[in-house]
């Protein structure tokens, strides 16, 4: 039989319902002993009609009580296969074990024992049910050999010898049997003790195992349903802070349209040049409020940032309108001129929107006026651009300085201030390969130095501007 074959019988032999566990575990083994036993009754007899016909057909009455009992040996070992299969394990154990005790119970009150062939049936007998049925059922079986035994030498003794009376010398040999078995049934009962409690141990660590398993299934679980509400709770605090965020980009937008828009007066009488010019800023204006927006839905869609090369210089100089607005009259943009082309990689908007940010900040701390000076030029290692943000307001001690990128850190009143200013300012420098640095003393001003590295895109590499486009 090929191994497929084999892999098919074993699953087929595993199928027969039992709700014992130990039952579970003989049913496979127990139909094969049926039904090898069951088929080799019945080639012994097959093979015994064939070479023997008329011994076996026509023979006394001990030939004929063999034959009957090994056809209800027979088909005890076939029913009790059916039985297995149909759930009724023990029953169909039980009903075999008692058919082979009366059978040779029959066979030894025809024959008697002392014409009996050694038989290992015995053992096998106590075995099976030891093994299978328990310890209860060895000693029935054993109490029920010795009862087999002792009939047997009692025909010997009445109706097959010649003395046809009862004599004590004629069971001479069954103390010793009952001896002997009694050790084969002793050694079996300690074995099929330590068996089946070697077996409840284990049956008792597979129900612990399988209760931690799911308790640790339930931790998981529970770990899994937290961590996702640690994930969401992430999320809505991601999207607060860019909500805060974008509500802080758009209120330095509207300042600057509200810096043009008070001024709307002072720019009729100054003609049209002027109003064209002040347009152009609030042009302006609406752009980096545009892409403030497309920075929301950017964040929402989770897109990548549309980085560029530029010139800082000439942002930082087309900023200069907006810069002026957002700082008000009373403060003077010193916006000094740079020398030579400084490009740089990454989102121009952000990049105007982080001077802005700044800007901001300066004008807040210069509530009386002041100056805010602008400088970018190339730094002395020729590898960064460098941009110097000044202002001579009232300044930060050195413990504000110390908190002062820290999300939603600030010293504004409230509603005036979310504390996210310079955090995404920093936020930004830093994922471009940058570097802010912040030295302020109070009463003095505050200077921002921001480094980021130069490009080495080619003068025709670069981006036009959007004022230009």
């Amino acid at each position: 039989m090929t191994i497929p074959g084999i892999r098919a019988v074993r699953a087929w032999l595993g199928k027969a319902p039992a709700n014992d566990p130990v039952d579970r575990l003989n049913a496979p083994f127990m139909q094969v002993l049926l039904i090898a036993v069951g088929m080799a009754i019945a080639l012994v007899r097959l093979y015994a009609v064939r070479v023997e016909p008329e011994h076996v057909l026509q023979g006394d009455l001990g030939q004929r009580i063999d034959l009957a009992t090994d056809l209800l040996m027979m088909l005890s070992a076939w029913t009790g296969v059916v039985l297995i299969r149909r759930g009724r394990f023990r029953t169909g154990i039980r009903q075999f074990l008692a058919v082979v005790l009366l059978s040779a119970a029959a066979a030894y009150a025809v024959t008697g024992y002392s014409h009996s062939p050694p038989d290992p049936t015995p053992v096998l007998l106590m075995a099976v049910g030891g093994l299978v049925l328990g310890r209860r059922a060895l000693w029935s079986i054993y109490a029920s050999l010795v009862g087999v035994l002792a009939l047997g030498q009692m025909a010997d003794n009445l109706w097959l010898g010649h003395s046809g009376a009862l004599s004590w010398q004629a069971y001479h040999t069954l103390p010793m049997l009952m001896l002997a078995y009694l050790l084969v049934a002793l050694i079996l009962d300690q074995s099929i003790a330590a068996l089946r409690t070697t077996l409840a141990q284990s049956i008792q660590r597979g129900e612990a195992l399988l209760q931690a398993n799911e308790r640790i299934a339930q931790e998981i679980e529970e770990r899994e349903r937290t961590r996702n509400q640690l994930y969401h709770s992430r999320k809505m605090d991601a999207v607060g802070r860019a909500a805060s965020g974008v509500a802080h980009d758009f209120g330095n937008v509207l300042n600057v349209v509200l810096g043009y828009a008070t001024q709307r007066e002072q720019l009729a009488d100054m003609g049209t040049p002027a109003l064209i010019n002040a347009l152009e800023g609030v042009e302006i204006a609406a752009l980096r409020g545009l892409a403030i927006s497309r920075k929301l839905l950017n964040f929402s869609r989770q897109d990548v940032e549309a980085t560029q090369v530029f010139d800082a210089g000439e942002a930082v100089a087309e900023l200069a309108p907006m810069l002026r607005q957002l700082l008000g009259n009373y403060i003077q943009l010193d916006l000094r001129p740079t020398v030579g082309r400084l490009p740089v990689l990454l989102d121009r908007a952000q990049f105007e929107l982080m001077l802005l940010n700044i800007a901001a900040n300066a004008r807040d701390a210069m509530p009386d006026g002041g100056r805010f000076s602008v400088a970018a030029a190339l730094a002395p290692d020729g590898s960064r651009v460098e941009l110097l943000l000044a202002d001579t307001g009232m300044g930060m001690s050195a413990d504000v300085q110390a908190k002062v990128f820290e999300p939603f850190y600030t010293t504004k009143p409230f509603g005036h201030g979310t504390g996210l200013g310079l955090s995404v300012v920093a936020s930004l420098i830093e994922a471009a390969g940058g570097k802010v640095e912040v030295s302020s003393v109070p009463g003095e001003g505050t200077c921002f130095r921001v480094r980021l590295p130069l490009c080495t895109a080619s003068v025709g590499e670069l981006q036009p501007s959007p004022a230009n486009r």
